[in-house]
């Protein structure tokens, strides 16, 4: 469970229920299982790990992870009534997050209520909640287009009535990180309570207002493994983890190491393979071809990364192929056990250039010694 002395930033990761609701991806029971225990490894603070309401076996399925005793607090997603409280009662889980709309497009359109219905039922489940000594987020669905001051007095309400935070949730991923930090500091300034962005990635924003939420005086942040979850995803937890450290000088003291390992995990579970470009955890994101960039990193790595590829449990490759240059050439040609001494190093580099060209790719390391064969001594 988490402790006082909770760190600066807390990650509540969502992967076990909102990269779920991706379309198309269910978890098995095990697969649940083994992404809960590696986010625990890894340190997450918090894990929110279904809907308790859609029935029996969903339920079971949090039993399953209350019962392995983890670490990180598990939290499970509610509608702001009782029916739902008492169905996560039932799975033994101590944190809810119980969520209701807080736009007036949503009260009207999706609700046909009014605020002051959502007020009243914000109390009754709330109130329910406490009652059973329950830890409670308070889920603001859409209030990224909510009226700031009813969003306040929602916050009031929430605060003196027992809850625990307030989520403020881009429900459709619509803001820049510009007006995420202005919304989330002006809740910041006028509330007394813990609050957490939950962001969506409409317009590939949604690390970029993570991180710009936490800037403005969130302490708790939404994230999924890859960036699962509705229409476009969610913020992915490898990239607001490494943007933290690298970009804003805040170390949540992962174990960063096991993020590939992690993201592998979850792209088998969900059948949806990583791309080999995807950010910090791509296979292939920490890959140099270019002739400039492949020199720099070989006389220092700093030169052309912003960290060291293990740290995410990757390894840096250099690829032989149109753009190469000399230094990277010979890199690959000593570790091939090539003869340096027996090349015409400018002949070979041109028909390697020739090579990628005609084929539209780099060089495979047996096609390279092919290549040497006619134009070096192998070793």
């Amino acid at each position: 469970m988490l402790k006082a002395d909770r760190p600066q930033v807390v990650i509540d990761d969502t992967t076990l229920r909102d990269g779920e609701q991706t379309a198309g991806v269910v978890f098995s029971h095990e697969e649940k299982i083994r992404i809960a225990e590696l986010l625990d490894d890894i340190g997450v603070g918090e894990i929110e790990c279904g809907i308790p309401a859609m029935g029996l076996e969903e339920q079971q399925s949090i039993r399953m992870l209350v019962d392995l005793g983890l670490n990180a607090r598990l939290i499970t997603w509610n509608r702001a009534v009782i029916s739902d409280i008492e169905a996560s009662l039932q799975t033994g889980v101590a944190a809810v997050d119980i969520s209701l709309s807080v736009s007036d497009i949503h009260i009207r359109h999706k609700l046909n209520k009014s605020r002051d219905w959502v007020k009243e039922q914000l109390k009754t489940a709330l109130g329910f909640a406490k009652q059973h000594d329950l830890y409670v987020s308070v889920g603001g669905e859409d209030a990224s287009r909510a009226d700031p001051e009813f969003l306040v007095e929602l916050l009031g309400i929430a605060q003196r009535e027992g809850a625990d935070r307030f989520r403020f949730c881009d429900t459709l991923g619509l803001l820049d990180p510009f007006a995420t930090y202005d919304m989330v500091k002006y809740l910041v300034e006028h509330s007394g309570i813990d609050l957490e962005v939950h962001t969506h990635n409409d317009f590939g924003l949604a690390t970029a207002n993570a991180i710009a939420g936490i800037r403005a005086g969130a302490s708790f942040v939404n994230t999924t493994v890859n960036g699962l979850g509705e229409r476009a995803g969610n913020a992915a937890l490898e990239e607001v983890v490494m943007a933290l450290k690298y970009a804003c000088g805040t170390d949540l003291q992962l174990d960063t190491a096991r993020f590939f390992e992690l993201s592998k995990l979850v792209g088998r579970a969900s059948n949806r393979p990583v791309p080999e470009w995807k950010p910090v955890v791509g296979e292939r994101v920490f890959s140099h071809e270019s002739g400039l960039h492949a020199d720099g990193v070989l006389k220092s790595p700093r030169n052309y990364e912003g960290f060291d590829p293990a740290e995410v449990g990757l390894s840096r490759h250099l690829v032989i192929g149109k753009h190469s240059g000399s230094h990277a050439l010979q890199e690959r040609l000593e570790r091939l056990g090539v003869d340096r001494q027996g090349c015409e190093l400018n002949t070979l580099l041109a028909e390697v250039r020739r090579y990628a060209q005609l084929y539209k790719r780099p060089l495979e390391d047996q096609e390279l010694i092919r290549l040497c064969e006619t134009h070096c001594r192998v070793a």
